[in-house]
């Protein structure tokens, strides 16, 4: 299986496997690559639907060059951060994880802040520190961050200087959670009103009717794995001795 980066050949190559409606897995196959090399190409280049082999190579270009200028000195240091990891890898791995942020439906930028604030060693980073690293103006730093408070997947406190500073906390997949069973609970609400509108019995006001009811239940059933999860996590970081016992739902 070949490596390396994707070739401009193997770019069209993609494009007109998208425009065959060919998955993902179908295309790598063709071309000998990883799946998840394809993914993570489409999805950081435009989406299936906007995906342009030209475009998507130029932009790979200028991320090289970028890569090349911030490269440290040859040697070791060049290869391995203070932890002993390889700094390719790592920069690798943060657009995998980013193009699987973006996958699930979160905007771009945020999806970069995400992955940049999960793998961070520090505590928390402050919005420059944030343009640094993604090589992005302030003002989209900026924006970013708006909108990943309002989804609660971001906090912010106040650092040395009164400079602000963002982190995900321990609560912050907990909290993110919550606020998808809040946004579904409210689709169903609203789905239950209609059903009298529509008048009770007619198509309309069925499908509006179960789709209420399918959504009241997972809701439920989110909220409830959601506190259970939480529970049981925060309940090993004290003692092993809990482990033996099993999980507190065992036992409810």
């Amino acid at each position: 299986m070949p490596g390396g980066r994707l070739t401009q050949q193997e770019r069209q190559q993609i494009a007109l496997g998208l425009a065959d409606g060919l998955a993902y897995a179908e295309i790598a196959r063709r071309l000998g690559r990883p799946t998840s090399t394809i993914t993570r190409e489409v999805m950081r280049n435009g989406g299936p639907t906007s995906y342009r082999a030209d475009l998507a190579h130029r932009a790979t270009e200028r991320r090289a060059h970028r890569r090349r200028q911030q490269t440290a000195p040859r040697g070791a240091a060049a290869h391995a951060d203070g932890h002993g990891r390889d700094a390719e890898a790592v920069r690798a791995y943060e657009e995998t994880l980013t193009t699987v942020f973006i996958a699930s439906g979160t905007p771009k930028m945020m999806a970069r802040i995400m992955a940049c604030l999960t793998l961070t060693d520090s505590p928390s980073l402050t919005a420059a520190e944030l343009a640094q690293h993604l090589q992005v103006s302030p003002a989209s730093i900026s924006k970013a961050i708006t909108y990943l408070e309002s989804q609660d997947l971001i906090r912010r406190h106040r650092g040395e200087g009164r400079r602000e500073r963002y982190c995900f906390d321990e609560d912050i997949w907990y909290q993110s959670m919550m606020s998808s069973a809040r946004s579904t609970a409210q689709i169903a609400e609203t789905s239950r009103q209609g059903v009298e509108i529509m008048g009770r019995g007619t198509p309309a006001a069925v499908r509006l009717e179960n789709a209420a009811r399918f959504l009241d239940y997972t809701t439920e059933t989110l909220i409830r794995a959601a506190e259970q999860a939480r529970d049981i996590l925060q309940g090993r970081s004290g003692t092993d001795a809990d482990d033996s016992a099993g999980p507190p739902s065992a036992q409810e």
